[in-house]
C-alpha cells in the first residue's frame, strides 16, 4: 500500500507572460538546448580531424532548429495521434499545447542535415556525428519541460518518490519524465562527449551518430517500462509501446553504423 507519495511541483507552466505573448517552459527547453548545443559543436569542430568549419556551424543552426520543430511535430501527428488531427487540422498550429514526437524531429533533423551536406559539399555522416554529440543536452532540458507541464506521466506505482500529477488521477505514478531526463540526457551526455573527447576519425564516420542512436534506443526502451503509454495508443504489438517500437530500428542502424565505422577503423590501419 502506497503511504507517501511526493506532491507535484507548483509550476506554472508559463515562465513569463507579456499581455498575449507568453514563453513557456517547454519553449525555453527547445531554445537552450538549440544554443548549448550551437556553441558545444563550434568548439567540437575546431579539433584535430573535422573538417567542417564553426562558421558551417553557424549557418547548419537554421537548418537543424527548422528540422526539429517541423519534424518533431510531424512525427507527433503522424505516430501518435493521425485521426485526430485528420478531424481537427488546425490543431496542428498549436504547438504551445505540447505534442513533439522526438523520433519526428530525429527524422526532420536527419533530412535537414542531408540537404545542408549536399549544398555544401560537406559529409552528411560527419555532420550527424557532430549533432549527436550535443542532442543529449536538448533530450534533458526537454524531458524536464515535460514534468514541469505535467505530461507524459509514469505508471501508477508505490514507490517512495512517486509524484501525484495534477491530470492523471490520484494514483501516484513514476516521474518517468525525470528517468528519461537521466539516461537520455545526462548519462547519454557523458557518454557521447567521452568518445568524442578521442581524436575524430573521418574514415570512421558515423561511429558518433551510432553510438548516440544505440544509447537512446537503450535509454528509451528502458524508462519505457515506467511511462504511461499514451492514451490513445496502449500497448501496441507484442505489449510494446510506440516508444519502443520506434526506438527498435534507432538501435538496428546504430549497431550496423558502430560496426561499419569499425570495419572502415580497421581497414584504414591496414593499409
Amino acid at each position: 500500500m502506497q503511504l507517501l507519495a511526493l506532491p507535484f511541483p507548483a509550476i506554472d507552466p508559463v515562465l513569463v507572460e507579456l499581455g498575449p505573448f507568453a514563453i513557456r517552459w517547454y519553449a525555453l527547453a527547445y531554445i537552450v538546448g538549440i544554443v548549448l548545443g550551437w556553441r558545444i559543436v563550434r568548439r567540437l569542430v575546431r579539433r584535430p580531424g573535422w573538417s567542417i568549419t564553426p562558421e558551417a556551424v553557424d549557418d547548419l543552426l537554421f537548418y537543424v532548429t527548422l528540422g526539429i520543430i517541423l519534424g518533431g511535430r510531424l512525427g507527433y501527428i503522424l505516430f501518435y495521434q493521425p485521426g485526430h488531427y485528420l478531424t481537427h487540422p488546425l490543431d496542428i498550429l498549436a504547438v504551445w499545447r505540447g505534442g513533439m514526437s522526438f523520433h519526428g524531429g530525429l527524422i526532420g533533423v536527419l533530412v535537414a542535415s542531408a540537404l545542408f551536406a549536399r549544398g555544401r559539399g560537406l559529409s552528411f555522416l560527419e555532420i550527424v556525428d557532430a549533432l549527436a554529440v550535443v542532442t543529449p543536452i536538448g533530450l534533458f532540458f526537454g524531458r524536464i519541460a515535460n514534468f514541469i507541464n505535467g505530461e507524459l506521466w509514469g505508471r501508477v506505482s508505490d514507490v517512495p518518490w512517486a509524484v501525484v500529477f495534477p491530470h492523471a488521477g490520484p494514483e501516484p505514478r513514476h516521474p518517468s519524465q525525470l528517468y528519461e531526463a537521466g539516461l537520455e540526457g545526462a548519462v547519454l551526455l557523458a557518454v557521447m562527449l567521452w568518445f568524442a573527447a578521442k581524436p575524430y576519425r573521418p574514415e570512421a564516420r558515423g561511429t558518433l551518430g551510432g553510438i548516440f542512436l544505440i544509447g537512446y534506443a537503450l535509454a528509451r526502451i528502458t524508462v519505457e517500462l515506467f511511462r504511461e503509454p499514451d492514451a490513445q495508443l496502449g500497448f501496441l504489438v507484442g505489449g510494446l509501446t510506440m516508444g519502443q517500437l520506434l526506438s527498435l530500428p534507432m538501435l538496428a542502424v546504430g549497431i550496423g553504423a558502430v560496426l561499419h565505422g569499425r570495419r572502415r577503423r580497421l581497414e584504414a590501419a591496414a593499409r
